[in-house]
């Protein structure tokens, strides 16, 4: 149950312009989910796309009501500055649903993409369309990877101890064999 919380604060305050690991908390969560299938696929992908959109509307809001005046006193602190503003005003005006949507994909841009379109006066109905579709596809994505990464570390987890076991033999065997050439020089040289 606590996954799932974790996912949505995560992932929302990430989208609506705080840096958090929200897609680092998909990621996992998805792993736990298809490693001890305690948590559902399904519901991390809900959870994921509906927090995703929800902190993409609330981030545009902000930046649309108030974004330009908050970015410009204190954007400083995340190193936006009169320059970046206007390139991504001039990005919004060219490129904006592809920048939201593709933006969703892109950790840095994932952060700040709702909150500088709503700075930059996008329209809210292309915004609005970019965004779910993105939060949507970006968290179908990472959902499901994660879940089958976690899903097939489960199944060859066997597998993987014998390996390393045999690995570990492997290194043991050759750091025996390096240190008695190593004692037969230094015997060789005194």
């Amino acid at each position: 149950m606590w996954g799932y919380w974790a996912v949505a604060l995560f992932v929302l305050t990430e989208a609506f312009g705080i840096p958090l690991p929200g897609e680092t908390a998909v990621i996992l969560a998805g792993t736990y989910a298809g490693h001890t299938h305690r948590l559902s696929p399904w519901l991390i992908f809900v959870v994921a796309a509906s927090s995703a959109l929800s902190g993409g509307l609330i981030g545009y809001a902000i930046g649309r009501f108030g974004g330009y005046r908050l970015v410009r006193r204190w954007g400083h602190k995340i190193r936006l500055d009169e320059q970046k503003l206007r390139i991504s005003r001039y990005l919004f005006d060219t490129y904006g649903t592809r920048v939201v949507f593709l933006g969703r994909f892109v950790s840095v841009l994932r952060t700040y993409a709702a909150l500088l379109a709503g700075t930059s006066r996008m329209q809210l109905r292309r915004f609005a369309i970019a965004n779910a579709a993105s939060a949507i596809a970006w968290a179908a994505i990472f959902s499901y990877a994660s879940y089958v990464a976690g899903n097939t570390l489960r199944r060859s987890s066997g597998t993987i101890t014998w390996a390393l076991i045999a690995l570990a033999v492997v290194a043991i065997a050759l750091a025996i064999i390096v240190m008695r050439r190593r004692m037969e020089d230094l015997a060789a040289r005194a």
